[in-house]
């Protein structure tokens, strides 16, 4: 039998890299992660969910105060203003307290960090910073980066056209943010920035918002977020983009054809989708191909054609989300070490950090009509007493559930803590459940969360508190 430095070692330390490290090694495999960033936890944590959400939650602290909605609540602020730079800072601080304890959590599961990009050399070999590793299993864990958009040249240090990285870092608040891409990430980042005082328009291809989410949910939120101040040019392509000293000329066009116009923009932010992380992982060199969308294909165990490498995350097919990572993450390990790993892949949620908050976990209305008879039941947020006393009225909670079985296909929520209210839904959804065990289940008083309990109701055609 061939000796190997590792039992498994695991490519990129992100959200799905990270976890399949510290799980494999708890089941007792010697295990290494190679990560080239100088800290771990990958996008997720540097630059993506965990800073976004520091910004955005503090945002939403510096809106109340600046819009008058603490006023109207009794608590009167004389004097505020906007301190920009330790508000970036406190971002910074998240930032670094959850990449060290990442690092924390690899030193006292003694996982080993390689520090370097990792490069195939044969099916069990890599290559990091000139050294060979071998290792009986090597799980690709690379996650994705940003997708480009042709003609609109991202230059984070110039700070006027950005991606998602660039639009945390801003040193000042733009007076006009033009967001190219309607989906989450741009929503989220817009939102920051709006709150703090840009002005804010949303040029996005398709003819609505959020593509993916349920129907009635991206209706809904379009007219949120226009009531908040956003300005829409949906139906709309960019064509080119010309930096000024100034700021940025932005070319676009009807997405069906017509005639082009300009849009001036101090800053513009490119977020129109992510794209999986292969290059230069040398895949070439062990047989492994990619399919049309530039992913790696794995089977129910993930793992590739090429027995004992594995794949997780972003680089696969399914939704680019940390916690999908996160449980393939475990699965891989588990799967690795002989036990059973699964994922049910059909039960995913995704949130928008926006305010409110938007959540979906199973399928849209659209896609359950398309399999068969559904029932709908709905309840507004403005009945539900907590969302009323916090001022908190827009919004709905929705359940799908199958015409003949009652089992709920899926649950889609516009609420302030609809991110956290879903995880009620998707385990309801992972055990099976039917909207009469939802709306048979107490619920607290007054929560948020007996939206879901009414809405359950309302599948079966009686909610009380409407």
């Amino acid at each position: 039998m061939a000796d190997f430095d590792y039992d498994v070692l695991v490519i990129g330390a992100g959200p799905g890299g990270y976890v399949a490290a510290i799980r494999a090694a708890q089941l007792g495999l010697k295990t290494a992660c190679a990560e080239s960033r100088e800290t771990l936890g990958g996008t997720c944590l540097n630059v993506g969910c965990i800073p976004s959400k520091a910004l955005l939650h503090a945002s939403e602290l510096y809106d109340e105060a600046a819009n008058g909605a603490l006023a109207k609540l009794g608590v009167k602020i004389d004097k505020m203003s906007l301190d920009l730079p330790t508000l970036q800072g406190q971002r910074v601080d998240a930032v670094k307290g959850l990449t060290g304890g990442v690092e924390f959590l690899f030193k006292k599961n003694k996982v080993t960090w390689l520090k370097g990009l990792a490069s195939f050399t044969g099916a069990n070999t890599v290559e990091v910073n000139g050294e060979k590793v071998t290792a009986k299993n090597i799980v690709i864990a690379t996650g994705s980066s940003v997708a480009p958009l042709p003609g609109v040249a991202v230059d984070n240090a110039g700070r006027k056209i950005v991606d998602s990285t660039g639009a945390l870092e801003l040193d000042k608040v733009p007076d006009h943010l033009v967001v190219v891409g309607g989906g989450v990430i741009g929503l989220e980042l817009g939102s920051v920035w709006k709150r703090l005082g840009a002005k804010v328009t949303v040029v996005e291809y398709l003819d609505q918002i959020l593509p993916g989410m349920d129907g009635e949910v991206r209706k809904e939120a379009n007219k949120i977020f226009k009531k908040q101040g956003f300005e829409y040019k949906l139906g709309t392509k960019v064509t080119g983009a010309e930096v000024g000293k100034k700021g940025v000329t932005l070319t676009v066009e009807p997405a069906a054809g017509g005639e082009a116009e300009k849009i001036e923009a101090d800053v513009v932010l490119v977020s129109i989708g992510r794209r999986p992380n292969t290059e230069g992982l040398g895949l070439d060199k062990i047989g492994l191909e990619l399919n049309a969308r530039g992913q790696i294909e794995t089977d129910h165990d993930f793992g590739t054609k090429v027995p004992g490498v594995w794949a997780i995350g972003d680089v696969i097919p399914g939704p680019m989300l940390a916690h999908k990572a996160e449980d393939e993450g475990i699965a891989v390990a588990e799967n690795i070490a002989g036990l059973t790993g699964i994922v049910n892949h059909d039960v995913i949620p995704s949130v928008v950090y926006t305010k409110p908050e938007i959540a979906g976990v199973g399928l849209t209305e659209e896609v359950a009509k398309e399999r068969g008879a559904i029932k709908v039941g709905k309840f507004p947020m403005l009945a539900n007493s907590r969302a009323k006393t916090n001022h908190e009225p827009d919004g709905f909670v929705k359940i799908i559930a199958d015409a003949e079985t009652d089992k709920v296909l899926g649950v889609w929520i516009i609420a302030t803590v609809a991110g956290t209210m879903i995880a009620q839904a998707a385990q309801a959804m992972e055990f099976g459940a039917s909207s009469e065990d939802i709306a048979y289940t107490c619920h607290a008083h007054p929560t948020h969360s007996e939206a879901i309990k009414e809405a359950a109701m309302a599948v079966r055609g009686k909610p009380i508190h409407m």
